[in-house]
């Protein structure tokens, strides 16, 4: 009795062992067949304890390394975007799955991760991450992204000159409005049409006057602030809004744009042109604006003004600056 029961015992601890080890055998043939990056490491110490075959071949053998000199680009301690705090509730427990995008340093692709915290077979907490290459989901978004936004600033873009077009022009300043009425500020709006454009065109050719309006748009560009928005609304057409802007600033700006205008001399095919323009300008005080501002109505208002002012420049000789004398010209 007492030998048949060892021998029982025995047969049974045997087939306990290779019942274990055909379990761990069938995990690791599962993990190995895995199109992507499974490891294991150590919370605390970062010691890996575990890489799947995929990860070896990308990555290399774990060799008694960490985890961060293994998957990681010119790392020699923990990476600052490590997510092991992500992973353990306030009691220091295993708080479930945490899943992020990641472009990893070593070979530049991205992946979705799969981390989470769990026990190890000693009692011990690791992080288990699966992490699943997506770099041809990433790169299809950035080509989906990149024509998206080309066809905003094409939307928004004057395709000969490269400036805001009208539409971009009114969506752009209406913000503006919003900020220097926040702010308690000036603002300026500044009109300036290109004289005598149309002898360009008759004299020598459209694409001569094409040079013209591309040459000016970018001197124009060069003089005005980061904070100013400069568009093309017509055919020789500009209008700049200046922010934080009183009349006397504005005069100058448009003074240097004039001169600027002036001395420029644009090469084309057969010789040189050069082109002037006249300038209106009309200014508001928002710090003095009461009730509910209307930044369409105002910025209509203050165009046709400015407009006003630029025909006056036409009508006194071109080539000027004139300031607009109504109600909203007076600072």
């Amino acid at each position: 009795m007492i030998s048949i029961s060892a021998g029982s015992d025995s047969a049974t601890g045997s087939v306990a062992v290779m019942d274990e080890n055909h379990s761990y055998q069938a995990i690791e043939t599962i993990l190995n067949s895995l199109d992507a990056l499974v490891y294991v490491s150590d919370m605390q110490t970062y010691d890996l304890l575990y890489i799947n075959d995929y990860g070896a071949a990308e990555w290399g053998p774990i060799a008694g390394r960490k985890c961060f000199q293994v998957l990681q680009a010119g790392q020699d301690s923990a990476c600052h975007f490590c997510t092991n705090n992500r992973l353990l509730n306030a009691e220091g427990k295993p708080a479930g799955v945490y899943v992020w995008e990641f472009q990893n340093t070593l070979n530049g692709r991205w992946y979705q991760c799969r981390d989470q915290a769990i026990y190890w077979v000693d009692g011990r907490l690791v992080r288990i991450e699966i992490a699943t290459d997506i770099t041809d989901r990433k790169e299809m978004e950035q080509q989906l992204a990149n024509a998206k936004a080309l066809a905003e600033r094409q939307a928004n873009t004057d395709e000969l000159t490269q400036l805001y077009n009208r539409r971009a022009f009114f969506n752009i300043s209406k913000q503006v409005f919003h900020q220097v009425h926040r702010a308690g500020q000036m603002l300026a709006v500044v009109m300036f049409d290109l004289d005598h454009f149309k002898q360009v065109n008759d004299q020598w050719n459209h694409a001569a006057g094409d040079a013209v309006l591309v040459n000016i748009s970018a001197l124009a560009q060069s003089i005005v602030r980061g904070s100013d928005v400069l568009a093309r609304v017509g055919g020789e057409e500009f209008a700049v809004v200046l922010p934080d802007t009183d009349i006397e600033q504005a005069k100058q700006l448009a003074e240097r744009m004039r001169a600027g205008f002036e001395q420029h001399k644009i090469a084309i095919e057969g010789g040189e042109i050069s082109c002037t323009a006249s300038f209106g300008i009309a200014c508001a005080n928002l710090a003095e604006f009461k009730g509910e501002l209307e930044p369409q109505a105002m910025l209509e208002d203050l165009l046709h003004a400015a407009d006003k002012a630029m025909m006056q420049a036409k009508v006194s000789g071109r080539n000027r600056v004139c300031l607009y004398e109504g109600p909203r010209g007076k600072t």
